[in-house]
């Protein structure tokens, strides 16, 4: 795929991280019961050779903040959601925390912090100005007790308590109007059971995994997606077939072209029909983004993060194309992106979705096996988005990639999806 999206995205704003700083965030949805997005809990992590380990949690804390204020805003790292910032003890006590706007951000305590007098009082003090507390990585009954009163959610850690617990937890602390969020869900049935339990948020990558149901047919109208895509992933793609295709499926059709003339592409003229999107995109650039529209419209039924996620690693993968040096494969870097969530839209074993469609053996390799360069570079995106900092770091040295420019890289992607997301 060519610069058409990827360089008018970059103008439409100034640039987000300046070099020098090399600051690193990255963001974990919080979703409801609906399966919507809450908020993002934003993980940090400061540059190259000082990363955060554990050592500095305040320093840490405070770059987020600041960051997030001044640098990146809030508003674009979590589309106007809440935003999850981590307190330790010193945090809590300081006035920095007052900078933040209290109607979009959630102060976690985080594991360690004992209930000391002090800390106890500037609880209370920012639950009296209005701000929201929750307890973080709640692993035992008895740890929430000091804060009642005063902290308006608790986050129980699933993998550190027995399904007994769990919902002892709810019963507990519910009735005292206390949010119960279950943090660390990472398979649907854990979605599932903290659901039944009465949990009312949820976070962990539950979202990104398919439910399999063998005896489910997967619904007509993705199975018509699922054809638009085989047609446009041939070996000697025919535009004009491609063309009486896309005119078959009225909301592609329109889709397709509500998102070209939109300013992300920043043509010149309108773009009045099928024929002159196809004319104007060429080969790569029509396979790409009848892709993404496919893609989105199979999705719609899912949780939205599930198809916005899947949109910041086709970009962001793409834009790692040109830095590798392999700008000629850029269109495979987006599908890898694109593609690699796409068992879990149709919930479907990924071998079984990807026989159907025949996209570069690059890019199968990569989401099957796990085994080549492309699948370094997923795993490496995969990795940021989780605030996995250790095994980023080792992906980006085996692929020889300046970890510096991945904040502005991922911040773009991010930008760019939630505008193309906004436009369907």
């Amino acid at each position: 795929m060519s610069s058409k999206h990827t360089s008018n995205v970059s103008v439409l704003r100034p640039t987000l991280v300046k070099e020098t700083l090399r600051k690193f965030i990255a963001r974990q949805p919080i979703f409801s019961r609906k399966q919507e997005v809450y908020g993002y809990e934003l993980l940090f992590r400061s540059g190259l050779h000082d990363f955060f380990d554990g050592s500095d949690p305040e320093q840490a804390t405070y770059t987020v903040m600041a960051d997030s204020l001044f640098l990146h805003g809030l508003e674009m790292l979590t589309e106007n959601r809440k935003a999850f910032i981590n307190c330790t003890r010193e945090v809590l006590l300081s006035e920095y925390t007052l900078l933040l706007p209290k109607e979009n951000v959630v102060l976690e305590i985080v594991e360690g912090v004992e209930p000391d007098p002090e800390v106890l009082a500037a609880c209370r003090r920012l639950k009296d100005l209005g701000y929201c507390l929750t307890l973080d990585d709640v692993c035992s009954l008895e740890r929430p007790e000091p804060f009642l009163g005063m902290v308006d959610m608790i986050k129980v850690e699933f993998p550190g308590m027995t399904p007994e617990q769990r919902e002892e937890m709810v019963r507990r602390f519910g009735p005292q109007g206390i949010i119960m969020l279950a943090e660390k869900v990472e398979t649907r049935s854990d979605f599932d059971e903290a659901a039944a339990m009465g949990y009312q948020y949820f976070q962990g990558y539950f979202f990104s995994e398919p439910q399999l149901i063998s005896s489910r047919d997967i619904p007509a109208f993705k199975l018509n997606y699922l054809r638009i895509l085989q047609a446009v992933h041939c070996l000697e793609i025919d535009l004009r077939e491609i063309e009486r295709i896309i005119k078959t499926e009225p909301a592609l059709c329109y889709k397709l072209l509500r998102y070209l003339n939109s300013p992300v592409f920043g043509f010149r003229g309108h773009i009045r029909s099928i024929r002159h999107a196809v004319s104007m995109l060429g080969e790569n650039e029509i396979r790409c983004w009848v892709s993404l529209l496919a893609l989105a419209s199979m999705g719609e039924d899912k949780p939205a993060e599930l198809v916005v996620t899947s949109l910041i690693r086709a970009s962001w993968c793409e834009s790692l194309a040109a830095k590798m040096g392999r700008r000629d494969r850029e269109g495979d870097f987006f599908l890898l992106g694109l593609f690699s969530m796409i068992d879990a839209i149709l919930d479907r074993p990924l071998p079984e979705v990807l026989a159907q469609l025949p996209v570069p053996e690059e890019v199968q390799v990569a989401l099957l096996q796990r085994n080549n360069r492309l699948a370094q570079v997923l795993g490496m995106v995969e990795a940021y988005e989780r605030g996995e900092w250790d095994t980023f770091t080792d992906l980006a040295e085996a692929l020889h990639m300046d970890e510096a420019i991945m904040p502005e890289m991922y911040l773009k992607a991010v930008d760019w999806a939630h505008q193309i997301f906004r436009l369907s």
